[in-house]
């Protein structure tokens, strides 16, 4: 096992591993920017060593500087979180050369799946279902492969993430127009600017398969999350199980992610995310090859904890579980990503100072925050405040315990989306279960007929 593992991240996720470092008996490293000095990681970590100014280029992405963190702390491992250098193959690469151990999968690994195109293609070869597009990325004959695909189409960068690089075509008088914007965002954000083409698929929900692997080959898949309540391509709710998917599908799904994960030659965490059509097929869409920020979801409904599990792969340790146990699905559980974002004025982001806050909490109540009473949140980061985990014997008393929670929440000073989460929940669509991926715009185009 580590001697001393370094949290290459901030907020809530760095929190979370210095929790699960303790339980392990693992002494942690927490790394800040000036702006998070105040942050409750730096408090809660053994050590804490400031990395360089406000800006993530200057601290968070800057590898000298976390590598010069872990050299001076004696730290032996980094752990990435999620977001910054978490999926940066390069980073996991500087990593091994400095003799520090990644936790997370090989560089090989991460080439293989994080390129979105190349996975696509390992995909295909390993007999997951994709959804018909490219074949791999494309730099002309942009509208004769659309049209071969059959538009609508989406536009994608082949390195992309969070939202990044993503257009959406239906007309094919469109798609120039939408190429160019998705290449020109997918080369700022992801310093790669190659797209490629799928097809669009109608009115999907957004499943996705938690998996773990271990250095003997041995690969287990966790029950289903669906995270189809979404704005603009962000996951803002995820729930697991799935109301839309039958045990049978479940079961495909999970053995896709499996034969995946073998043919990529997978170690750690990591999530195979998909589109679930109307009609019952699924298709595969990426690869996440770190630790997901719903990883809580699957933990509540498993009993099983998927850092510590993380934390154990990376030291080489194999799997203590087998894919009986992994499948065990204990209840229902609901995640909640509460931001410092004003819904009612297109979710902007309002950073500030919080001068009170009151936490939920009682049975099946979880809240993985770093904030607290008289912090004051930056506006140089994600708006992530926390995230509301809860668990109930089913779907329905989840909803109820949810409502109760983001009703106790309260936080001064900033506006929040806690509120609008609650409209979500109360939405007869979603106490239904019968909704796709549309069901955030559904409720705010109904708010504003309604004038609120």
């Amino acid at each position: 096992m580590f001697k001393k593992i370094l949290i290459a991240n901030r907020s809530e996720i760095a929190v979370r591993v210095i929790r699960a470092a303790r339980e392990l008996g693992i002494p942690s490293v927490a790394v800040y920017s000036e702006a998070d000095r105040e942050s409750l990681h730096v408090d809660l970590a053994d050590e804490a060593v400031c990395i360089g100014p406000a800006p993530s280029p200057q601290s968070y992405l800057n590898v000298e500087a976390l590598l010069a963190a872990a050299k001076i702390t004696g730290a032996d491992a980094v752990h990435p979180g999620y977001g910054f250098l978490a999926e940066n193959a390069d980073f996991a690469q500087s990593c091994a050369d400095h003799g520090l151990t990644f936790i997370g999968p090989e560089p090989g690994a991460i080439r293989k799946l994080g390129h979105k195109s190349a996975a696509k293609v390992l995909a295909h070869k390993a007999g997951v279902p994709v959804v018909p597009g490219t074949a791999g990325t494309i730099t002309q004959g942009f509208l004769k492969e659309a049209q071969a695909v059959g538009f609508p189409v989406m536009v994608k960068a082949a390195a992309g993430g969070g939202g990044k690089g993503l257009r959406f075509v239906r007309h094919p008088d469109d798609l120039e127009a939408a190429v160019r914007l998705a290449q020109n965002e997918a080369a700022t954000a992801f310093k790669d600017g190659s797209v490629y083409i799928e097809k669009f698929i109608e009115r999907p929900r957004h499943v996705e398969i938690q998996i773990a692997a271990d250095r003997t080959g041995g690969v287990v898949a966790f029950p289903e999350r669906d995270c189809s309540v979404q704005r603009r391509h962000q996951k803002l709710i995820e729930e697991s199980p799935s109301p839309a998917v039958p045990t049978a599908t479940r079961q495909a799904m999970q053995t896709a992610a499996v034969r995946l994960a073998k043919a990529a030659g997978y170690s750690s965490v990591g999530t195979v995310e998909f589109l679930l059509a109307p009609d019952g097929k699924f298709y595969f869409i990426e690869v996440n090859t770190r630790l997901q920020v719903e990883h809580p979801v699957t933990e509540c409904v498993t009993g099983l904890d998927l850092v510590a599990t993380q934390i154990r792969l990376a030291a080489g340790e194999p799997l203590s579980f087998d894919q009986d146990r992994a499948s065990e699905i204990r209840g229902h559980a609901i995640e909640h990503r509460i931001n410092a974002e004003d819904p009612d004025h297109g979710f902007a982001p309002r950073p500030g100072r919080i001068c009170e806050l009151r936490l939920p909490g009682g049975p099946g109540v979880r809240l993985d925050t770093h904030i607290y009473a008289g912090y004051t949140v930056p506006m140089y980061y994600d708006s992530l405040l926390g995230k509301l985990i809860v668990h109930a014997a089913d779907r329905p008393a989840a909803i109820r315990r949810a409502l109760r929670a983001l009703g106790e929440l309260r936080v001064g000073g900033i506006p929040t989306t806690a509120d609008f989460h609650r409209r979500v929940l109360a939405h007869p669509k979603f106490q239904s279960g019968d909704f796709d991926t549309n069901l955030v715009d559904t409720i705010q185009e109904e708010r504003h007929a309604q004038g609120a």
